[in-house]
């Protein structure tokens, strides 16, 4: 049960929160990367990189992630391991929510997780 959970909220899809009023939706590819470049997506228990290149390189939970992404029509789709553990393949929508970036899986009809930009 605890392993459920820990990759639900690894694979970017946990229980939605509270919505903000201020949410920016990403659209672009240089948008996104003016975000993310050179910084930690971040939080409890997980800290994520994402680079130009198109690697996810982490850690979560004490386990090594990794992982590959390209950004397709409006939507960040993204390749994940945690551990040897595939999570699959996922398009999701990016949007900006205050100083969090908020990933929604199957663009943008699922389950969000928000992200610290450090």
């Amino acid at each position: 049960m605890k392993t459920n959970a820990l990759l639900s909220t690894l694979a970017l899809c946990v229980t939605a929160t509270v919505a903000s009023a201020e949410l920016q939706v990403v659209k672009d590819q240089s948008a996104f990367l003016n975000l993310v470049k050179g910084r930690d997506l971040t939080r409890l228990g997980i800290t994520l990189q994402v680079s130009e290149n198109g690697e996810i390189t982490g850690r979560a939970f004490g386990k090594q992630v990794s992982g590959a992404w390209q950004w397709h029509d409006s939507y960040f789709c993204r390749s994940l391991f945690w551990g040897q553990q595939d999570l699959g393949n996922n398009c999701q929508q990016v949007a900006l929510d205050g100083n969090d970036i908020r990933f929604t899986s199957d663009r943008g009809a699922g389950r969000h997780a928000n992200f610290g930009l450090d």
